[in-house]
C-alpha cells in the first residue's frame, strides 16, 4: 500500500462489517458479530493503524454488526476519531451511500465508511477508474471485514462521482494474516 500523495486530495476507506452471527429470532439489524467476526475486526483495526490508514471521520451503519466492527477496530488507533452513526447506511444502495459521502465536510481528508454489501462493493466498483488485479478481485468478491481504499483528486466530497477514484488497496483478513 502506498502513502497518499499530495495530488490525491481525498481518501475514502470502505470496511465491510465483519462476519456476523444469525441467532434465531434476532432481526437482521440486531445481528451480532460471530467469534470469527470479532477477531477479524480487531485484526483489521490493527492493520489500518499499522499502515497509517487513519481516518479523520468514520461513518458507521446503525446495524449492530457494523457498530461492533468499529468498536473492536477503533482501539488500534491512538487518536480519537470523529464518529457518526448513520442510519442511511443500513442496507443502503450504492447511490444512497454516495449521497451520504457527498455530504461530508471538506475538512475531512480521509473518510472511513463501515457498512454492508452489496452497496459498498457496487459503489467501490462505480467510483474506481483504474484497472488492475485488486480491482479484478474486488469484482469477484468483497468478503466480510474486507478493506477498500480509494483515492480522489478532488477538493470536496461533493465532487466524488463515478470513475473519479483510484484504487489504492483492496485487502481482506485472510490476506493480512497470510502476509504476517
Amino acid at each position: 500500500m502506498k502513502e497518499a500523495r499530495s495530488m490525491w486530495m481525498r481518501r475514502l476507506v470502505f470496511l465491510r462489517h465483519a462476519k456476523s452471527d444469525r441467532p434465531a429470532g434476532v432481526e437482521d439489524h440486531e445481528r451480532p458479530l460471530s467469534l470469527r467476526g470479532r477477531k477479524a475486526s480487531s485484526l483489521m483495526g490493527s492493520y489500518m493503524a499499522k499502515e497509517k490508514l487513519l481516518p479523520d471521520r468514520v461513518l458507521v451503519s446503525t446495524a449492530r454488526r457494523t457498530q461492533e466492527t468499529w468498536n473492536l477496530a477503533c482501539p488500534a488507533f491512538t487518536q480519537d476519531i470523529a464518529r457518526t452513526d448513520e442510519q442511511r447506511l443500513y442496507d443502503a444502495s450504492a447511490d444512497t451511500i454516495l449521497e451520504v459521502i457527498r455530504q461530508t465536510p471538506s475538512d475531512v481528508r480521509t473518510l472511513l465508511v463501515i457498512g454492508h454489501n452489496p452497496g459498498l462493493q457496487e459503489l467501490a466498483l462505480k467510483l474506481i477508474s483504474t484497472p488492475g488485479p485488486d480491482l479484478s478481485r474486488l469484482r469477484g468478491k468483497y468478503p466480510t471485514a474486507g478493506l477498500v481504499v480509494i483515492d480522489f483528486d478532488i477538493k470536496r466530497w461533493s465532487e466524488a462521482a463515478a470513475g473519479t477514484g483510484r484504487l489504492d488497496l483492496f485487502t481482506t483478513p485472510k490476506r493480512v494474516l497470510d502476509k504476517a
